[in-house]
């Protein structure tokens, strides 16, 4: 660096901001700077520089979803998520380390500036396993009861259950049925929107548990219904893929949706969108909610308040 500001006739300084862009050098002086660099080979060391500054200018996103079969990694989430994240942390000219838990305790995750974590894991269990780290970070999901100290990002997960118990109630059912699982933070308080909403009008749910999110726990938790001969009229179910397989299982047993039972399923996918029936769901913007999360971790790591903040979520009315 010395010897290319004294070919620039410039400060070392000078030549440090030149190559990374900083707006304190004018325009002529940082394209003089640039093309002396690019002819004598010199490249900005950047762990160099991160080292001095004692960052990494990196957030480790951890995605604390187990993938499977029947819930893959290039699902809507949490690609939608993932898609905000990444246009805003690259914008900010941070690098975006993407893994899964089983990674948490690797070298590049510990030098890390923050976390976002993508999902608080069942009893919060995930929250508390990152806490250990000691780092700024941020979660996606529900807003937590009893003013922890965490920032979350997330949906109004308690409205989405009050609008599905709404539109239950608003044509005439009578026999609806929770299918998701309620150790989830998202889910509980999907939950307990849809119970509270319903005991307005004096009807009580039936809760069934389903610790998987896929088609083929919806399919048998239809199956499980009938084989006890449960009446019911409605399912809300706790994500779109729990929906369809719900529906599919409701159509192999001969019923007609929506004519004999309603299905409303969660995240307005678009598979949920395109399946047939056209799926009713609870819509969240995933897109903004990763925007959010971004910006949040970064103003953390440079010393800034910030709240949690939860998004508004909409009922999407189709065929089912």
């Amino acid at each position: 660096m010395a010897d290319l500001a004294e070919l620039a006739g410039v400060s070392k300084i000078t030549v440090s901001r030149a190559l990374s862009e900083s707006p304190l050098v004018n325009a002529e002086t940082r394209e003089r700077v640039q093309a002396l660099a690019r002819k004598h080979g010199y490249k900005l060391n950047v762990s160099a520089r991160n080292l001095r500054l004692r960052r990494s200018h990196t957030v480790a996103v951890i995605v604390e979803m187990k993938p499977s079969s029947g819930r893959t990694m290039w699902d809507p989430y949490p690609l939608s998520l993932l898609g905000g994240i990444s246009q805003e942390l690259t914008s900010a000219g941070y690098s975006v380390l993407l893994t899964t838990r089983q990674g948490a305790t690797d070298a590049p995750v510990q030098a890390a500036d923050g976390i976002i974590l993508l999902g608080q894991g069942a009893h919060q269990d995930a929250v508390r396993f990152y806490d250990r780290l000691g780092m700024p970070m941020v979660v996606w999901g529900a807003a937590e009861q009893g003013g922890d100290n965490h920032i979350v990002v997330g949906s109004d997960n308690r409205q989405g259950g009050i609008s599905a118990a709404e539109r239950f109630v608003s044509i005439g059912r009578r026999h609806p049925v929770f299918i998701g699982n309620p150790d989830h933070p998202e889910m509980a308080q999907r939950l307990f929107g849809f119970v509270d909403e319903l005991a307005n009008h004096g009807i009580k749910p039936l809760l069934l548990r389903r610790a998987e999110f896929t088609l083929e726990s919806g399919i048998e938790a239809v199956r499980s219904l009938s084989d006890r001969k449960v009446r019911f009229d409605a399912i809300f179910a706790c994500s779109d893929l729990l929906a369809m397989g719900a529906i599919r299982a409701l159509v192999e047993l001969g019923q007609s949706v929506p004519n004999d039972v309603s299905v409303i399923g969660y995240d307005d996918t678009p598979l949920g969108a395109s399946f047939l029936p056209p799926l009713s769901t609870v819509r969240q913007n995933w897109q903004e909610g990763g925007v959010l999360l971004a910006r949040k971790v970064l103003a953390q790591i440079h010393g800034q308040t910030v709240q949690s903040q939860m998004m508004a979520t909409t009922l999407v009315v189709r065929a089912t």
